[in-house]
């Protein structure tokens, strides 16, 4: 296991999301470039200010979304979190629990306020992202346990191909660090002394990365990486016995 970077490092995409918001919102008839105008047309100076106040009011418009929201600006929050690699659970137009998780693992990523709710803010932050990358290359898949950031990335070949909201354990029970492999699985429920886990996935002794009903902004378990029991649940194919573990701050 080779580390090929420090903690995560901060990236910026094209400013070009905003267009793609406008036109799934129902907005790209005022957000558009004017068409090109016949010689006999108006001169386009008498365009430009109209054109300028139709894309400042459109970008204002962006509404705030949150848990129950529906539409086509759910749609295209739900694509542009998909193509950012976070887990949404599918693009159906429906902000529902995965679409939530997914929202707080962004704001996590790009230190925002944990609160899963679609705000100028978070909007802003989706046209210009920070990228993490994984700490560690592997061939084929790894996972990494990111504990400031309170989220567990899935890698391949050294590409974060998923990110997961999570929450590790507690100050009083803290997750242990290190670099391990998953040791042991449970395909269901596993009761322990703490409470239940959702298809464990042992690193080191009883610590799992595992689904729960429960998976808070903060850390709350007992010592294992918490994360939601859907996310699991499309997680579980993926990963192995021996897939490379890494926890870190």
């Amino acid at each position: 296991m080779i580390p090929v970077s420090s903690h995560t490092r901060r990236h910026r995409h094209p400013a070009a999301f905003g267009t793609a918001l406008l036109v799934a919102a129902g907005l790209a008839g005022v957000a558009g470039p004017a068409a090109a105008a016949p010689a006999s047309a108006a001169p386009a100076a008498s365009v430009a200010p109209a054109t300028a106040t139709a894309v400042t009011l459109a970008v204002t418009s962006r509404p705030t979304l949150r848990q129950g929201s529906r539409g086509a600006a759910v749609t295209t929050l739900q694509t542009r979190l998909t193509a950012l690699r976070y887990d949404v659970g599918g693009v159906d137009g429906i902000f529902g629990p995965s679409t939530h998780h997914a929202v707080v693992a962004f704001q996590k990523v790009n230190g925002l306020a944990r609160d899963g709710i679609v705000g100028p803010r978070t909007w802003a932050a989706l046209d210009r992202p920070v990228v993490p990358k994984p700490k560690y290359t592997h061939p084929g898949y790894s996972v990494e346990a990111n504990l400031a950031r309170q989220v567990v990335y899935l890698a391949k070949n050294g590409v974060v191909v998923r990110i997961l909201d999570a929450s590790s354990g507690k100050a009083s029970t803290p997750t242990p660090t290190g670099n391990w492999t998953v040791q042991r699985r449970i395909d269901g429920w596993r009761q322990s002394d703490l409470g239940l886990l959702w298809r464990p996935n042992y690193f080191y002794r009883g610590y799992a990365v595992h689904g729960a009903t429960s998976v808070p902004t903060y850390p709350a378990s007992h010592g294992c990486v918490r994360v939601p029991v859907p996310a699991m649940d499309r997680l579980w194919a993926t990963i192995r016995i021996g897939t490379p573990v890494h926890v870190y701050r």
